[in-house]
């Protein structure tokens, strides 16, 4: 064997994901869930009548369940892997390694199934576990992030739109727009969750004949067969219909909804980075924390941008699972087996590696206030013109009298800080000397609080209406941490 540090190790599990999620498409986890779904199968067969020895039907002993069930975890993955050399083939070769250890079982294992009965049933039972993982840590996310937009509900903040200064909002109000993404994502991998369905036993191009001959073609027992092993695994639905496999169609929307996150966390990443180089709001930096091996006054938002990284590659792979699922043949072929082995893990433990930053930045962000203070007084002077022009009308100035005073200083003023030679703050000063402005009130006219409208009031309102609900279902996975390993 090579020396682990001699060949590729994935990014994913070594620097990325969380132990649980890498674990979870680890192989001895998906050949003991094999073994999991055997038994369910087995035990299906028997109570649905396959132990009656006549002659016609193989008979299932309780003693060899019983011997299954005592090696549901004792995978010998190297024992299976000479197999595999020797057979070509997965599911055949962990056939025989479970024959291995548990001899008097042979008979009856994989009794009426075709591989896809392991493989896609295990797929999709991997898949329902990494969405409700997904789900706890997003909501954890969400409640983290819900309790920074409460605390900075009403701090007034420069607004942008096209990245050009526009109206005031607040630091909480722009929090809430990062949340809805993210609530929109979480009600979606809650959907793709719990609509899961289940393959089931449906044979090898599943028409059932199988089970059919089995169970000497009674219709109605081949039906609750199907049933009892999805609630044995813990589904409550089956898919209606499959060939060999299940519609691929249902990968490209559960990581069409991985993507979705995705883009959310992208776009609240690439805010975070824009917030960084402007010094209003920062990210966690550790005491040690170095920020260029160059320049060492440096403070890059590094956790940020690993997570639009990251983001990024989690939305580019529904493209893969699409092209899988517009060329499947008939009822399947095997060009889907190789690429679905990469896509679907590294779907899982990329939006896992996303989240875990999401939540260790949601707990940790750092709001520089006079900054944010400064920046918006910066550019305050021209918002502000319509309600001193409104004040000046409140005092006995003619109004239009007072447009034309503020049109003539603002564009003064604008043109001396193009050149240099000024700032927007002396509009203020100009204004306070004119004659038509002497009757205001400039600064209870210029609190920067009279500028953010509702914001303060929409943010109570969305908790209230959209986060506490989310809190009430995960309540006890929320308040965690995540810890980034590098």
């Amino acid at each position: 064997m090579p020396d682990p540090a001699d060949v590729y190790d994935s990014p994913l599990i070594g620097r990325y994901a969380s132990r649980e999620m890498a674990e979870r498409w680890g192989p001895l986890r998906k050949f003991r869930t094999w073994r999991r779904l055997w038994l369910a199968l087995a035990e299906a067969e028997a109570e649905l009548g396959l132990t009656a020895d006549d002659g016609v039907s193989p008979r299932i002993r309780p003693g060899q369940l019983a011997e299954l069930r005592a090696h549901l975890d004792d995978v010998d993955l190297t024992r299976a892997a000479e197999h595999e050399r020797r057979l070509r083939h997965d599911v055949m070769a962990h056939i025989h390694a479970l024959g291995d250890v548990a001899p008097g079982v042979k008979d009856v294992v994989h009794l009426g199934a075709t591989s896809c009965y392991v493989t896609d049933n295990a797929d999709l039972i991997l898949m329902r576990e990494s969405l409700g993982q997904a789900c706890d840590t997003l909501a954890a996310v969400v409640d983290a992030l819900a309790r920074f937009a409460e605390r900075w509900k009403d701090e007034p903040t420069l607004g942008f739109t096209h990245f050009q200064p526009a109206q005031l909002t607040t630091v909480g109000k722009r929090a809430c727009l990062w949340l809805y993404d993210l609530v929109i994502d979480l009600n979606e991998l809650e959907r793709r969750r719990d609509g899961l369905p289940f393959r089931g036993a449906k044979g090898t191009t599943g028409t059932q004949a199988s089970f059919l001959a089995l169970f000497r073609g009674d219709h109605a027992k081949v039906k609750q067969l199907d049933r009892l092993v999805a609630e044995k695994m813990g589904f409550g639905h089956l898919f209606p219909v499959t060939g060999q496999t299940y519609t691929r169609k249902i990968d490209t929307q559960v990581l069409d909804a991985l993507s979705g996150l995705g883009q959310s966390a992208h776009k609240w990443g690439n805010d975070l980075r824009l917030l960084a180089h402007r010094q209003e709001v920062d990210e966690p930096f550790e005491a040690e924390q170095v920020g260029s091996s160059a320049m060492a006054y440096k403070r890059n938002p590094m956790r940020a941008e690993r997570m639009c990284s990251l983001a990024r590659y989690v939305m580019g792979l529904p493209a893969m699972a699409a092209n899988t699922a517009a060329t499947q043949w008939f009822e399947r072929t095997l060009d889907d087996s190789a690429a679905r082995r990469l896509y679907i893990p590294q779907a899982f433990l990329a939006a896992d590696a996303v989240l875990r930053i999401a939540l260790n930045l949601a707990n940790g962000l750092v709001v520089n206030r006079p900054v944010i203070a400064r920046n918006a007084r910066d550019y305050l002077p021209y918002m502000a013109t319509e309600n001193l022009m409104m004040a000046a009308v409140r005092a006995g100035a003619d109004r239009q009298e007072a447009h034309e005073v503020i049109r003539r200083h603002s564009h003064e003023v604008t043109a001396r800080v193009k050149a240099g030679d000024g700032s927007a703050a002396e509009l203020f000063d100009q204004l306070k000397a004119d004659p038509a402005f002497a009757g205001v009130d400039f600064d209870a006219a210029l609190d920067p609080r009279a500028f953010v409208g509702r914001a303060p009031e929409q943010v109570a309102e969305f908790l209230a209406d959209e986060i506490e609900p989310i809190r009430k279902r995960y309540a006890g996975k929320l308040g965690v941490t995540a810890e980034l390993r590098v």
